[in-house]
């Protein structure tokens, strides 16, 4: 079973052997800035923290590019208020 994680358009999909099981998807917001707005996991896979390698290669991707990150999705969210070392890249509401 080969899993690997996979840019694809607005966003990245996880593929084990050769079928999508899980996606991130992401838009752009303006030039510094995007939203990820959708997190999917397959049923078989969920508890493996398959969403988690999702949201943190938006992280390293939004980190390489200079781009703050609006986690719009409930699951990114989470893992944004989980994961202090996402800081950096969060861009959150003020308030």
């Amino acid at each position: 079973m080969l899993r690997e994680i996979r840019e694809a358009g607005q966003g990245f999909v996880m593929v084990e052997d050769d079928r999508e099981v899980a996606e991130i998807t992401f838009q752009p917001v303006d030039d510094r800035t995007i939203v990820i707005d959708h997190t999917y996991v397959s049923e078989e896979l969920r508890g493996q923290r398959i969403g988690d390698e999702l949201v943190k290669a938006v992280v390293d991707k939004a980190r390489k590019e200079g781009k703050k990150i609006i986690p719009a999705c409930s699951f990114a969210h989470v893992q944004f208020k989980r994961h202090k070392d996402y800081k950096d890249v969060w861009k959150q509401e003020e308030r």
